[in-house]
């Protein structure tokens, strides 16, 4: 039987997954790495942590298989979009790479829309406007700020295609991903050369552009050496993690859409065709099914609003976990349950990291709103998985606007284990929420590429047909949408009110620093 491995460079890990023919998960394995702060608003991570965390996490997975490399017919990288890796002549990283939710480049937005003409033409070339997160701004931050670094600049590798580099000794990306740049012609999945000469970046700088089946190039005998792995074992092009994560939940057909909450939040819809929101508060990128595009709010802030409670104020969770090995979400679960809906008034703004989707405001900032003194942990809980779940209804409702076709929302990601968070979610979208067969989301999705690029799948489309279904079903309680539907009304009343202050307070700090 064909074994087809999924390996995805994550924000907090990397995580290798090994699958059969059918779908079944035979192992897993992940690993760890750190992120980095340096500035407030600033996240960067070592490019030599992902390739370390890779080999260990393929290593594990083939050792826990007992799955023969020979086995294992074609491999599919995915992981966190936007990041931008520096390299030299000698193909050694020359800086820490520059994450997604990085918000050091507002002015080289202003400057990149500047530069191609406008908003508006900017969204014509690229099917998106400028975000500080996105790559462009973070290759025009570098060149202005750390001038010495950019000359020496060989090349601009994602992060997934710096771990394609370090496997295959090839300089590759996919289109799916490549949208998240902000210097691809989404429409004709290409270089955006108009965009590139605007704003003087050199093409050769840019790895050559697949479609995600593809196979970009085959395992070297160094890696076969380091991660275990066939020497000549065929590597995709993959896909960025939403786009690969989309693969993994079937989000492949009109109609289907998935809502992922991980670090970040996502509302995925698939298109046959390019739509643009002509304000550009949702993304259209490339999808990773080859000719087919899809439309995606993102907020910055999601899983990783809950993460930073637990690392902060979770210190009993935690410890409770340590004592009985388990998970600490499961304890933060269980209080929050112990809440009503709406959790009494008290509303929270999820934008810990600024936001993306619908603000694209960096200088938004997390708030607990209507806090009384009958308010208790628990409230503080479900506030967050609330606030999150009005963030990710702010996309949906600008992807309904659009005229996209809505028949079922997939939830996935670390969110969708929470059987309380799911109900919270189809309350507050009103529509029925289901669950796969799968949660390994973009691991999946990359390994399923991996089998379509090596022949195991005829299409991306049969893949998932063949190894996905659903497996929970939650419907919305009618008595908690309308309570949901007039605090959202209260939640999206308060981003106005409070962006003056929001950037009142950013000037106080950078002045601070």
């Amino acid at each position: 039987m064909p074994y087809l491995m999924g390996v995805d460079v994550g924000t907090t890990g990397t995580k290798t997954l090994l699958i059969n023919e059918d779908g079944t998960v035979v192992s897993k394995a992940f690993e760890e790495y750190p992120l980095y702060t340096p500035q407030p608003g600033w996240a960067e991570q070592n490019p030599e942590d992902w390739w370390t965390a890779t080999q260990k996490s393929i290593k594990k997975a083939l050792k826990g298989s007992g799955v023969k490399a020979e086995e294992v017919k074609g491999l599919g990288l995915t992981g966190q979009m936007h990041g931008s890796v520096f390299l030299d002549k000698d193909q050694r990283v020359l800086r820490p790479a520059i994450l997604w939710c990085d918000q050091r480049t507002a002015l080289q937005c202003e400057e990149m829309t500047r530069k191609v003409g406008g908003r508006k033409r900017l969204i014509q070339l690229t099917c998106n406007p400028a975000f500080t997160g996105f790559t462009a701004p973070k290759i025009l931050w570098v060149r202005e700020n750390e001038p010495r670094i950019y000359e020496r600049v060989v090349k601009v590798l994602l992060p997934k295609d710096y771990i394609r580099f370090m496997l295959t000794g090839i300089y590759a990306t996919d289109v799916a991903d490549a949208s998240g740049t902000l210097l691809l012609d989404v429409k004709k999945r290409r270089w955006s050369e108009e965009t590139l000469d605007a704003l003087e970046i050199p093409r050769s700088i840019l790895p050559q552009v697949f479609e995600s089946p593809e196979v970009t190039g085959e395992i070297s005998e160094g890696a076969s050496r380091t991660t275990g792995l066939k020497r000549g074992t065929p590597v995709v092009a993959g896909a960025g993690d939403q786009a690969a994560g989309a693969v993994g939940n079937g989000v492949v057909q009109r109609g289907i859409l998935s809502a992922t909450i991980g670090t970040s939040g996502v509302v995925f819809a698939f298109s046959d065709e390019v739509r643009m929101d002509p304000e550009g508060r949702v993304h259209t990128f490339c999808h990773a099914v080859p000719q087919k595009w899809h439309i995606m709010g993102v907020m910055l802030s999601a899983g990783g609003s809950l993460r930073w409670f637990r690392d902060n104020l979770g210190t009993l969770e935690i410890r409770m976990g340590e004592l009985t090995g388990t998970d600490p979400y499961v304890f933060l679960d269980s209080e929050a349950a112990q809440a009503k809906a709406g959790c009494e008034g008290l509303i929270f703004l999820p934008y810990l990291m600024g936001e993306r989707t619908p603000h694209s405001d960096p200088d938004a900032k997390g708030v607990f709103f209507g806090l009384t003194l009958r308010h208790k942990k628990q409230h503080l809980v479900r506030a967050i998985m609330e606030g999150v779940a009005y963030g990710m209804r702010d996309s949906l409702e600008i992807i309904r606007d659009l005229g996209v076709e809505i028949q079922q929302i997939r939830a996935s990601g670390g969110g969708a284990r929470s059987s309380l968070w799911r109900q919270i979610q189809s309350d507050i979208y009103g529509t029925e929420l289901v669950t796969i067969n799968v949660d390994e989301g973009p691991a999946f999705g990359a390994a399923l590429l991996a089998g379509v690029g090596s022949k195991v799948y005829g299409s991306v489309e049969e893949a998932c047909q063949k190894t996905i279904r659903i497996v929970s079903r939650t419907l919305p309680k009618k008595e908690n949408v309308g309570l949901y539907d007039r605090y959202y009304g209260v939640y999206k009343a308060l981003y106005p009110t409070l962006k003056g202050i929001f950037d009142k307070t950013s000037k106080i700090i950078l002045e601070e620093h």
